[in-house]
């Protein structure tokens, strides 16, 4: 029995795991939405709210008006946050951006986020889909070969046909 295990396996061993939640986080914190399975979705957001709550423990802005000893031990602390976060990261911009824009952007914020968005059935095995996106991220513009996702397509086609009736 799996009694007090947390987590999901996902049919892959540790190591695969790992490297795929690592490059599934990356890409998460670089565009700010990604369109994976349910399940892969809902363990990436233990992984992605992890990696935001080690750029919220000292912001930069946290820096500012410290000097002497408090300062070196804000900087060391920093230092460490950045040293743990990069071992979970695979790129030096989503690295960057956890560290400035995020931080700052969910200083406030308590915990949550990320959002999952169930997105319909995978045509051919039938896997159930799923979008997970920052909350509070602005909507990037869906061109052709982006993230089009069928699920905003929709509402779009819905609003502009509703005007016109």
């Amino acid at each position: 029995m799996r009694h007090l295990k947390s987590g999901r396996k996902l049919g892959r061993t540790s190591s695969h795991r790992k490297a795929m939640f690592r490059n599934m986080v990356t890409s998460l914190l670089l565009h700010g939405r990604i369109r994976t399975t349910e399940s892969k979705a809902k363990e990436l957001r233990r992984v992605a709210d992890r990696i935001i709550n080690l750029g919220k423990l000292v912001p930069l802005s946290a820096l500012e008006g410290l000097e002497g000893e408090e300062l070196a031990v804000a900087k060391a602390r920093r230092l460490h946050h950045i040293r743990r976060a990069r071992r979970s990261l695979s790129d030096r911009e989503a690295l960057g951006l956890v560290f400035g824009e995020y931080a700052e952007r969910y200083k406030e914020r308590p915990g949550g986020y990320t959002r999952v968005i169930k997105a319909g059935f995978r045509p051919g095995d039938n896997a159930p889909m799923a979008i997970i996106e920052l909350v509070d991220h602005p909507r990037p513009a869906a061109s052709v070969g982006e993230l089009a996702d069928e699920v905003f397509e929709s509402d779009e086609a819905d609003e502009a046909a509703a005007p016109a009736e």
